[in-house]
């Protein structure tokens, strides 16, 4: 079957099995590699996604079940002229990745936060990442990148 969507801003398509899951289809008929998979099971977080604006862990959602929806991966996270958004910056400035498996996830669940709270809290902040594992860092230096990418702290 074909499905047809927006990812990133570009219209894509591919053609998929029914049962093929959207972070599947991101990565292997789409090309596009910074979703992650590492549970298949939704408890890690690594695969996140936006669909149409709402957090998703894409390894719980059909392809063919975001038909003519809008998807936003880690790719999409950058500026137009390619270097890194303000979360990835943050990240980056703030040491919020250690080995970078996690830290897509990481981002686009930090990202989806920002929209709705560009004020969070640290508290917030640390309950809004709960369903995202982090093996690596701690979660200090995240809640970190994520605060100084807020409106809440200015970042440094």
């Amino acid at each position: 079957m074909k499905v047809s969507l927006t990812v990133n801003g570009k219209p894509m398509s591919g053609e998929v099995e029914g049962r093929t899951l959207l972070s599947t289809f991101l990565r292997e008929t789409l090309s596009l590699t910074g979703t992650h998979i590492g549970c298949d099971t939704s408890q890690c977080g690594a695969c996140t996604v936006h669909v149409d604006g709402a957090q998703v862990k894409s390894c719980t959602v059909f392809a063919l079940d975001v038909q003519g929806s809008s998807v936003t991966t880690i790719e999409g996270m950058a500026n137009t002229d390619g270097s890194l958004g303000r979360i990835q910056q943050a990240f980056q400035d703030h040491h919020g990745l250690q080995c970078g498996f996690c830290t897509p996830g990481m981002v686009m669940a930090s990202a989806a936060l920002l929209a709705v709270n560009p004020t969070p809290t640290e508290a917030e902040v640390r309950h809004h990442l709960e369903g995202n594992i982090c093996r690596c860092t701690g979660y200090h230096n995240i809640v970190k990148a994520v605060m100084a990418a807020s409106d809440a702290i200015p970042a440094e």
